[in-house]
């Protein structure tokens, strides 16, 4: 399969999709110390069953059925307010809800207390990693190739990651496949042309133009990316050799132009030298063979083989 030599579009790719304004932002909750909520649970505790223990004991009926009643909803609502103790973990928090109605988010690690009435939400905030698999899309210049890519990525507003979007984990999986697959299309694999961006050639502007566009497709999420790079790119199989011929072929002439330019700037220094310093007198005819001969000397491919010329010039 031959590849193709169009031009690529000359527009620079767009920094991703428009994304709707998020109806929720992240804010603290408030908590207070687990501590002495634990404390004061465990007082409960207590105090509900010295009751329940005195009335059993006691002589008179309604001393008795007042104290264990008593006693019985002493222990259950120190229970009930025990059960708002939270466990937060380092890089981790809790997005907290009343009755539907975000009320706030958790960060602070250790043991805390809210409401018992809310529900707790546990999200992660650690730093992840997601990688791509082995894409094949085809390139600015309709080359097939296969790429793959690393993303590096934390939560960063765990308010939007829980109500922005169903699942942020899928959606983060999602819009980093499709980010990958808009640069592929965007760029070539090499540039044909020297001032165009290419993704062989150029990686670190291309990763940093695919850092911007993730971070705009995932901004809704609550997302931060830290870090993106390709991690496999590659011409597809079908037009691998082709390709490597081609850039053998390019390396060849790169090659043989630097030959070129060196050996033409050498011929120079060597005829300005000779006519500075007045060794020989050449004419147009002699500095001609003169040329010619440094020219095959410098720019061959093998040594020279000398010939002894017992003539002159012109003969």
């Amino acid at each position: 399969m031959s590849a193709q030599h169009d031009t690529p579009p000359t527009t620079e790719p767009s920094a991703g999709p428009e994304m709707p304004a998020p109806r929720v932002r992240e804010q603290q909750a408030h908590s207070i110390g687990g501590g002495l909520a634990l404390l004061l649970g465990l007082i409960g505790l207590i105090a509900g069953a010295g009751l329940i223990v005195v009335g059993s004991v006691s002589g008179s009926n309604a001393v008795k059925v007042t104290l264990i009643v008593v006693g019985v909803l002493v222990a259950i609502a120190a229970f009930f307010a025990m059960c708002g103790l939270n466990m937060v973990a380092p890089g981790e928090a809790r997005v907290v809800q009343l009755f539907g109605r975000y009320r706030g988010t958790i960060r602070t690690d250790g043991l805390r207390w809210v409401n018992p009435l809310t529900t707790r939400t546990k999200i992660s905030t650690r730093v992840r990693n997601h990688e791509t698999a082995v894409l094949k899309v085809n390139d600015a210049y309709g080359n097939p190739i296969e790429l793959a890519a690393v993303v590096v990525w934390k939560v960063e507003d765990t308010a939007q990651a829980s109500f922005e979007v169903d699942d942020f984990l899928e959606f983060v999986s999602t819009q980093t496949e499709a980010a990958v697959r808009h640069i592929a299309i965007e760029y070539p694999y090499d540039a044909h042309d020297e001032a165009g961006l290419s993704l062989r050639g150029d990686a670190e502007e291309i990763t940093e133009k695919l850092a911007v566009e993730l971070s705009a497709r995932v901004e809704a999420a609550g997302v931060h990316i830290i870090e993106s790079r390709f991690t496999h790119l590659a011409y597809a199989p079908e037009i691998a050799s082709a390709m490597l011929q081609r850039q053998q072929a390019g390396a060849v002439v790169a090659a043989r132009r630097q030959i070129v330019d060196g050996a033409v700037g050498m011929v120079e220094a060597a005829l300005a030298r000779i006519t500075e310093q007045d060794i020989v007198a050449l004419d147009e005819e002699r500095k001609a063979s003169m040329v010619s001969n440094l020219m095959v000397v410098l720019c061959g491919d093998r040594a020279p083989q000398p010939v002894m010329n017992t003539g002159s010039l012109y003969q």
